[in-house]
């Protein structure tokens, strides 16, 4: 039986060289950029797909892109993004990555994010702890808001009324500064290896955090649903923090933050 993390690391590589190759083909405002970028990231998808299940013909496969061959909650199944962070990808902001989790019975057990562009290679094996190319990584260990470099993704378009702008503001008076960088699976990475101390999104979907969650947690880190319970990817809306007494107060700082609409 292949190893589940090599082949993983494979297949991201090989999507993250899919998507550099398609750079310099169009301009981010060029008309219909979309539709070439939307052929980009199915080839990186294709590439990946080819790569995980040639070595895993029985596993599920689900993805950002295309019909969903499997579920979630099967025996083993792929969940893929082969392009998080589109919006960088399109205007050529270096900041984008190729995500791939293996799931057990719903479960993250090996994660792998790829930056083509710096060739980081973030990955993690349950119980195993988490990697930066070859150098273990760990969270920063912050345990306070007031020391915390915070991320934040937030939808597309955000209408205003909405939490995640009262949360954003909580954020920007109480930490050390506040990020929104763009790529979802690079903020989770970023708080796996330090550079982060904390981050949270409210509209994220599985493919975007299900490898960044698993690394967060084996590099130290604590996670959680954005009201303080337990993280699902059934709900895939993580607040991922260095530290578990940072966990606490950010999610505290979030709830009542959010209350004040109310």
């Amino acid at each position: 039986m292949p190893d589940f993390l090599e082949v993983c690391e494979q297949a991201a590589r090989e999507g993250g060289a899919v998507l550099q190759s398609w750079v310099g083909r169009f301009k981010a405002r060029e008309k219909g950029p979309r539709d070439l970028v939307t052929e980009a990231d199915l080839a990186s998808q294709e590439a990946v797909r080819a790569r995980l299940l040639g070595a895993f013909p029985d596993h599920d496969f689900v993805s950002e892109e295309g019909e969903q061959e499997g579920r979630l909650d099967g025996r083993y199944c792929w969940v893929v993004d082969p392009l998080d962070g589109t919006l960088n990808y399109v205007h050529q902001i270096p900041h984008y990555a190729v995500s791939i989790a293996l799931l057990e019975n719903g479960k993250p057990i090996v994660g792998v994010i790829y930056d083509p562009v710096s060739d980081e290679c973030f990955r993690t094996r349950r119980g195993e702890g988490a990697w930066l190319n070859s150098s273990r990584i760990t969270t920063s260990g912050v345990a306070t808001l007031s020391e915390a470099v915070i991320a934040a993704s937030f939808a597309a378009r955000v209408q205003f009324p909405a939490r995640e702008i009262d949360q954003f503001v909580a954020a920007v008076q109480q930490s050390q500064g506040v990020r929104r960088t763009g790529s979802a699976a690079l903020n989770l990475c970023y708080v796996a290896s330090g550079r982060f101390d904390a981050f949270w999104a409210l509209s994220t979907k599985a493919w975007d955090v299900a490898a960044g969650v698993l690394l967060v947690e084996e590099a130290g880190g604590a996670v959680s649903g954005p009201t303080g319970t337990a993280f699902s990817l059934e709900e895939p809306h993580p607040v991922a923090c260095a530290s578990q007494p940072l966990l606490d107060a950010f999610c505290a700082m979030l709830n009542s933050a959010a209350e004040l609409q109310h």
